[in-house]
């Protein structure tokens, strides 16, 4: 007896393509977080972070709890800092930045090259963050943080970690001089910004911790260095080797500036505590 031929069921194309297309977008969605971070990263689980494609994350901070992200000298990002008075009220600051741009939009995203917002500090005590190279600071502004007349401009990138030369942060400050901001129809001539030193340390101290880390700088004999110490009980800072020396009232942000035109290895320390706040490799 003729056996009759077996029926080969017919494929279902329709189910087979949305298969393909489900698997391929399944591969191409796993493989894009290993590609250029996107906005949605958060802290910590960007790609650059990650992988530290962008400079190295140091253990140290800038002094605010921001953690330093150490970046190469060239084609760092820099800022430098203006203040004028306000014919109305309080100061106009303008930031002006280099290989740097702000990004407001993508705060709190990974950490990409050149690019995020800045804070401004007074006298130390954080006072605003910035998305802008403009900034208004107003007089009760200042009465309320407690008054002062250095303001520094500090650099971050987008995911709060702070731009850092060796470990330096990339920063700059400018005076505010009291009484200067008229009160109505006056006007006064803007203040220079204060020239950028070539090696600047933002150092404090607290319940006897030094931050960042202690450790060493390279400085470039004939260099402008500027010191930049917060202590929270009262103190001297001391340079061994130049004797210079600073006292450091509890809770003030004090600056010591000197010329490094001595070769060596030099101690920075406090005295009543005996403390290392790091050394200066001078070449």
């Amino acid at each position: 007896m003729k056996r009759s031929p077996r029926r080969v069921r017919p494929t279902r194309p329709g189910i087979t393509v949305a298969a393909l297309i489900t698997a391929a977008a399944l591969v191409l969605g796993a493989s894009a977080c290993g590609g250029r971070a996107t906005t949605h990263h958060k802290p910590g689980t960007g790609h650059e972070q990650a992988t530290g494609d962008v400079g190295r994350l140091l253990d140290a901070d800038d002094g605010t709890g921001h953690r330093l992200r150490q970046v190469d000298a060239e084609g760092a990002p820099g800022v430098t800092v203006a203040v004028r008075p306000d014919t109305e009220d309080g100061w106009n600051v303008h930031l002006a930045v280099r290989n740097f741009r702000f990004t407001p939009d993508s705060v709190g995203g990974a950490a990409l090259p050149g690019r995020g917002h800045a804070r401004l500090f007074l006298d130390g005590r954080p006072l605003a963050r910035v998305y802008g190279s403009w900034y208004h600071l107003s007089d009760s502004l200042v009465r309320a943080t407690g008054g002062g007349t250095g303001l520094t401009a500090r650099l971050y990138a987008d995911d709060h970690t702070a731009w850092a030369v060796g470990t330096a942060p990339v920063q700059a400050t400018a005076s505010l001089a009291p009484g200067t901001a008229p009160a109505g129809n006056g006007s006064a001539a803007p203040r220079p910004a204060t020239p950028r030193p070539d090696t600047a340390l933002a150092i404090e101290i607290s319940d006897s911790r030094v931050s960042p880390a202690p450790g060493r700088t390279d400085v470039r004999k004939g260099a402008t260095v500027e010191l930049r110490v917060r202590s929270d009980r009262d103190d001297t800072l001391h340079v061994h080797g130049y004797d210079k020396e600073a006292r450091l009232p509890a809770g003030k942000t004090v600056t010591l500036t000197f010329t490094a035109d001595r070769t060596g290895l030099f101690e920075v320390e406090t005295h009543e505590s005996d403390l290392l706040l790091t050394q200066l490799v001078v070449r």
